[in-house]
């Protein structure tokens, strides 16, 4: 029957350092002997329940007995054994204790007879403590026997044979290394593979390496330099014979020549979550060896220095991956070392104590061998500690201060990263100025993450207390390059630097001046929100702190005890107005909304506004009234909403607690403001900034309160002052807020709709009866309207149109008496401009609600005609008004158009009983359109004395103009070419609208690619001959010119790198622009190139766009629309555009690409492998050929030697493009009719003649044929035989 026993040894007795062996406990020898024990007791036994008792006592005396053998005289040992039954379940087991990490250890070996087998596992595991006294055991120690780990690296043949179980009953690395056979991902079973997979135990794998290191420290060494090698994507093998007989850097330019540059990816930088662990893994396993290591071969100074030595001068090798791994490797190592080192600083700290206190005893008490032993304790330890300390100097010189500053932004990344862990944890030694230094300068790095990760590395050290007042001298050095990184451009980056900012101001406040800060108190206005919220962070601790000294002396004030918020509410009405930024309110809410809850105060916001301020108090004025009651309005959306304002990145959907926070909030704000809101509309009743902003509250009620709580009191009085807020305001600001809160009261949802639709009937009842006075007055027969009369129509208008965005006021029959505005202003100039506007717009609400109404499956036949009739009619009129002498009608005509055109698009006809309703412009509507464009939106600003903010509205004016364009183009209700007028300005205008054009063109390019191209180029030729229409002979070196190359370059960019998606598309740009550019009239003569031929090096920018194939189609289509009798002269400076665009369509067909160092090898390998056996012998087998690397420039042979060159291999070759011959092949292929076409590439034959009827072809290149030959030159390259470069001279 199988059966399982354990056994476990430890003491807690402190040795004396008599010896070798002594010094300290030796698990490895140990677990030595605890094995051999039990396979000399067990071998060959059957579990029987009797005798295990006695087996156990048995086992256990004897191992004691062996330990004490073992010299280590000043231990105590606890023996455990534990025999069990091996039924195929799963057996843990543990034991605790407290100990001393220093000098304690234990050690265990597992023994298993598998039944119906004769192999056997063993294990005893041992714990042995220095001191005089015996604890419960603490730190839990498993030891399970359940299935081993993944395989691990081979050690060599010699620890095969060892046991293949590892402590805690885990199957060992060596084990699972025969098991990697039959994985197929498992690999060679290398330690490389064992942390690539990660599925064994590090420290398992680590103490098998070591006891393999003892055994064999050359062979174990080889094995951890090959980790390293394998582990930066090297697939080079370093022989014992290499690794015997040549130094660390022979071996280092051996792999460097067998690294595979053909993939620029190495593990480190590979996607994929097996490498992200692989990453983590191999930190890990430095980190263990090291930790492993501290107590014994550390110090045999042999290891170290060949690691140390290895990955030095990798770190100095030209290939990034060695570079980048070795440097990962070393920085890691020297964490790993300063943690050794502050044990040891520790370990010498509590010897010294004991050295004195023992010391201090009397002289008949004081023991001389404890003396003397802690007197040798702590010379080793000063000796340990001085080791490694030098193995850090050297780390720190020998790596760090090359490759802080290396050219691969990750290495400097990490380099950052990690000194700043040693000055957090070892400060005695790093945290110095001479190390601070390379933190200091790296926060200058172009690199944003490389400047993140060195104010991620400051951070801890100014939030500890103990180490802060160390980086006096380098705060003083650097403090305004760290207040400077607030504003940079990488977000992450300005985000840590806040946060340093704020560590210092909490170190030391007199540090940051006010210039300082007021840098910091902007960003709360950011658009980005984690830049704002950190910002909000440092605002809220330097100006937001709540003095809770004085709590209890706070103000009672008519029975209300004053908040705590209350000066907190002040300071911050005060630093919004001082900040100038009234329109951004909710930007300086949402950064200190998780940051402060006087935000969610409502209480003490009301108080501030309604009560009068306690003695000794100023009350708030005007300006800080309306600047708290904006706060106090974004804060409520916030609250009920959880969205952050516009502009902040995307709203992430909300979390269940979220949402759960959202509705308390929603439920607070609502109990506190039916109360509190109409007191405040009453205050504030002709305030018309102040109403507009407190009518926006309700729409963040939640409503059903009202009827819960039984506030219909309170309900009657908001009707009632927003019945009064309409009739004695004409803002319309105003005016459209009462309006949409209107439309949320009356919400059919809830049970108060009823009331408030009562109130909404009655409010429009009355302001129907004033418009129709209002009307009735002002055209009054044989009379001019007065003041008064234009303004009361003008008022009644302006609140018609707020009620009609909202709510449907068909009912009361309106259409007839705005439409006469409209139909006045377009006979009379005499009319306002303001009525006409708004009657205009009113007109198209009526006609949007009237649609809204239709039966979408039944329409009333009736009710379309009409609303058919009345859609003409406006549009007409609004065409007709587009030329009106006033600015405001034509661009209220302009907006109307754009808006109706989009409701009754061609979408609305998907539904066939609409169809009738569609309305299409016509040719003249959309010429009109771009016009408006052209006179309104893309002109230049003249007049620079206009005040900033004026300018700043009329831009946002400009852009909502162009924005109306963009819909119809975007909807395909205009067509696509009318846009090129606008497309033309992108580069221009690039500042203003550059964002609107680009997305625009985005979507067209979705709904036609090749019209779109075809657009572009017809902005691209308009653009031209405005230059031609200025210069008159276009000037191809002039500003104006290149800027239209740039812009046919920004263009070109927009295609994107799909070359096959876009073939099509970038055919037709080609196709269009060499019509345009070899067009020519019927007088032209042929003796001049034609007068567009410049506009070829304008479409040679979206060359790169064409596939391979697509450019031999062009250059055949460009060749034979040379017009008749032109005779294209390659020296001739008015063809170099025609020669420019055909030699970028014919360049690199012939290229020849660099190769990389391993297929050097390979030809070299080659070659010698073709040459005779006497010259083959000339190298020895190690022997580094000179090799090129691949972006040297090759050596230049003599002209008449290359040209020569070139004329032998062109003897029976194929012609090189642009050549005489290409020309003449090119005529041939044409004759034959074998031309290749793409898209719109296939010309009708009547475009070009036969070859036999335009005999110039030979004649007009054969003369410049020495062009093309001096343009394409063959060079060998003699360092690399057998290889052709191409090169352009």
């Amino acid at each position: 029957m199988g059966w399982t026993r354990k056994a476990e040894s430890g003491g807690r007795v402190k040795p004396e350092r008599v010896d070798e062996s002594s010094r300290e406990f030796r698990p490895i020898i140990v677990k030595e002997a605890i094995h051999n024990i039990l396979n000399e007791h067990l071998t060959g036994k059957n579990y029987d329940a009797e005798e295990t008792t006695e087996w156990s006592r048995q086992i256990a005396d004897e191992i004691k007995v062996k330990l004490k053998e073992l010299g280590y005289d000043r231990y105590k040992f606890i023996v455990q054994v534990v025999i069990g039954e091996q039924r195929g379940e799963g057996v843990k087991m543990g034991c605790r204790c407290f100990w001393d990490s220093d000098t304690d250890n234990y050690a265990q070996d597992i023994f298993m007879n598998m039944p119906g087998r004769k192999t056997r596992k063993n294990a005893v595991q041992s714990y042995a403590e220095p001191g005089s006294e015996l604890s419960i055991p603490e730190q839990e120690s498993d030891s399970d026997f359940e299935e081993a780990p993944p395989p691990q690296a081979g050690r060599g043949r010699k620890r095969q044979k060892k046991a293949d179980t590892a402590p805690g009953g885990k199957k060992t690395v060596k084990a699972a290394r025969k098991r990697s056979g039959d994985d197929e991902d498992a690999g060679t079973g290398s330690l490389f593979d064992v942390v690539r997979l990660g599925k064994a135990s590090l420290q398992v794998t680590i103490d098998e390496w070591i006891e393999s290191y003892k055994t064999d420290r050359d062979n174990a060494l080889l094995e951890l330099i090959q980790f390293f090698i394998q582990s930066s994507g090297c697939k080079g093998k370093i022989t014992p014979y290499m690794y015997a007989n040549q130094e660390h850097a022979e071996i280092i330019r051996k792999m460097t020549e067998e690294f595979d540059e053909e993939s620029g990816d190495y593990p480190l930088i590979m996607s994929g979550p097996q490498w992200k662990r692989f990453r983590g893994n191999f930190c890990e396993f430095v980190q263990v060896l090291v930790r492993q290591c501290q107590y014994s071969i550390i110090y045999d100074q042999y290891m170290m220095d060949n690691i140390i030595s290895l990955l030095t001068g990798l770190t100095d090798s030209q290939v990034r991956a060695f570079r980048h791994t070795s440097t990962l490797a070393a920085m890691k190592l020297m964490t790993a070392l300063v943690d050794v080192a502050l044990n040891l600083s520790i370990n010498l700290d509590n010897t010294q104590r004991q050295y004195e206190a023992e010391r201090q005893k009397q002289t008949a008490k004081r023991a001389s061998d404890r003396l003397d032993m802690l007197l040798q304790r702590r010379q080793e330890l000063e000796e340990n500690q001085a080791e490694i300390r030098n193995m850090l100097t050297y780390i720190f010189k020998g790596v760090f201060v090359h490759r802080y500053r290396d050219t691969q932004p990750e290495i400097r990344a990490i380099c950052m990263t990690e000194i700043g862990i040693w000055m957090k944890k070892y400060p005695n030694m790093f945290l110095d100025d001479s190390y601070l230094k390379y933190v200091g300068w790296t926060l200058y790095d172009k690199v944003g993450e490389v400047r993140s990760c060195c104010l991620r590395a400051l951070h801890p050290l100014y939030d500890t207390e103990d180490l802060a007042h160390k980086l006096e001298l380098f705060t003083n050095r650097f403090k305004d390059r760290i207040v400077e990184m607030t504003l940079d451009k990488e977000f992450e980056v300005a985000v840590q630097g806040i946060k340093l900012v704020i560590s210092i101001l909490k170190f030391n406040e007199q540090i940051l001046g006010d210039k300082d800060c007021e840098n910091v108190y902007e960003l709360v206005y950011s658009s980005h929100r984690h830049v704002a919220q950190a910002a909000g962070e440092f605002l809220n601790a330097k100006l937001f702190r709540r003095d809770d000294e004085n709590t209890n002396k706070l103000k009672i004030h008519k029975g209300k005890k004053q908040s705590l918020n209350q000066p907190l509410l002040r300071d911050l009405v005060t630093f919004f107005i001082e900040s100038e930024l009234h329109e951004h309110a909710a930007y300086l809410v949402d950064s200190l909304w998780d940051i402060n809850d006087m935000m969610k105060d409502w209480e003490c916001m009301t108080d501030l506004l309604l009560e009068e301020p306690p003695k000794g108090e100023e009350p708030l004025d005007d300006r800080q009234e309306t600047s708290l009651i904006e706060i106090m309005v974004c804060c409520v959306k916030q609250a009920a909403t959880g969205e952050s304002p516009v502009g902040r990145g995307p709203n992430k959907k909300l979390t269940s607690k979220e949402n759960k926070q959202v509705m308390e909030d929603k439920t607070r704000l609502t109990e506190h403001f039916i109360v509190g809101l109409p007191q405040l509309l009453l205050k504030y009743l002709m305030d018309a900034e102040k109403v507009a902003n407190l009518l926006q509250i309700p729409q963040y009620f939640d409503l059903d309160i009202y009827t819960a709580s039984r506030q219909e009191k309170n309900l009657d009085l908001l009707l009632r002052y927003l019945h009064e807020v309409v009739e004695k305001h004409t803002d319309s600001e105003v005016l459209e807020t009462a309006s949409k809160c209107y439309e949320c009261l009356c919400s059919e949802e809830f049970a108060i709709a009823g009331k408030c639709d009562v109130g909404r009937k009655t409010l429009i009842d009355s302001l129907v009866v004033k418009y129709r006075e209002a009307m009735q007055d002002f055209f009054a027969e044989g009379e001019d309207p007065d003041e008064d009369e234009i303004f009361a129509l003008l008022a009644c208008l302006k609140r018609i149109y707020a009620f009609f965005s909202c709510h449907d006021l068909n009912n009361w029959e309106l259409w007839e008496h705005m439409f006469l505005v409209v139909k006045a202003g377009n006979d009379s100039q005499g009319i306002p401009e303001e009525i006409v506007c708004k009657a205009m717009s009113g007109c198209s609400m009526s006609l949007f609600w009237s649609l809204q109404k239709l039966n979408t499956s039944n329409p009333d036949k009736d009710a379309m005609r009409t609303l058919r009739k009345r859609l003409n009619d406006l549009m007409r009129f609004c065409h007709e008004l587009m030329f009106h002498q006033q600015d405001k009608v034509c661009e209220e005509a302009y907006i109307t158009i754009c808006d109706t055109l989009v409701v009754f698009s061609k979408l609305l006809g998907e539904n066939a009983v609409m169809k009738p309703l569609v309305y299409e412009p016509d040719k003249s509507l959309q010429q009109q359109l771009c016009n408006f464009l052209a006179e309104k939106v893309f002109v230049e600003d003249e007049d620079d004395e206009v005040d900033e903010n004026v300018k700043i509205e009329e831009l946002h004016k400009r852009r909502n103009f162009l924005a109306c364009f963009c819909k119809l183009v975007v909807y395909n209700i205009v067509n696509i070419r009318v846009a090129a007028d606008m497309f033309k300005h992108y580069m221009k205008f690039y500042n203003d609208y550059g964002d609107i054009i680009k997305a625009t063109l985005g979507k067209a390019r979705e709904i036609n690619k090749v019209i779109t191209a075809k657009t572009l180029a017809l902005s691209l030729s308009q653009l031209y001959r405005e230059l031609q229409q200025e210069m008159g002979v276009i000037d191809r070196s002039s500003e104006s010119f290149q800027s239209l190359k740039e812009l046919s370059r920004r263009f070109a960019l927009s295609f994107g790198l799909d070359q096959v998606k876009n073939r099509e598309a970038v055919a037709a740009m080609h196709k269009e622009g060499i019509l345009f550019s070899l067009s020519v009239d019927e007088h032209h003569n042929v003796s001049t190139p034609p007068p567009n031929l410049s506009f070829l090096e304008v479409i040679s920018e979206f060359t790169n766009k064409l596939l391979k194939q697509d450019k031999k189609v062009v250059v055949q289509y460009l060749d034979k629309h040379v017009p008749v009798g032109m005779l294209p002269q390659a020296k001739d400076a008015e063809w170099q555009s025609f020669f420019t665009y055909r030699n970028s369509l014919t360049q690199g067909d012939h290229e020849v690409h660099p190769v990389t160092l391993k297929q050097v090898q390979q030809r070299r390998q080659k070659r010698k492998a073709d040459i005779s056996d006497h010259d083959s012998n000339t190298g020895d087998q190690w022997g580094d050929a000179p090799t090129p690397a691949p972006n040297l420039a090759p050596q230049m042979a003599s002209t008449a030697i290359k040209r020569r060159r070139m004329d032998e291999e062109s003897i029976g070759a194929p012609s090189e493009p642009g050549s005489e011959q290409d020309f003449q092949d090119s005529a041939q292929m044409e004759s034959e009719g074998s031309e290749p076409s793409i898209g719109g590439f296939e010309s009708p034959q009547g475009q070009y003649l036969p070859p036999q009827q335009v005999p110039y072809h030979h004649h007009r290149y054969q003369q410049h044929a020495a062009y093309y030959t001096d343009t394409q030159q063959t060079i060998e390259d003699p360092s690399v035989s057998g290889r052709n470069i191409k090169s352009l001279v």
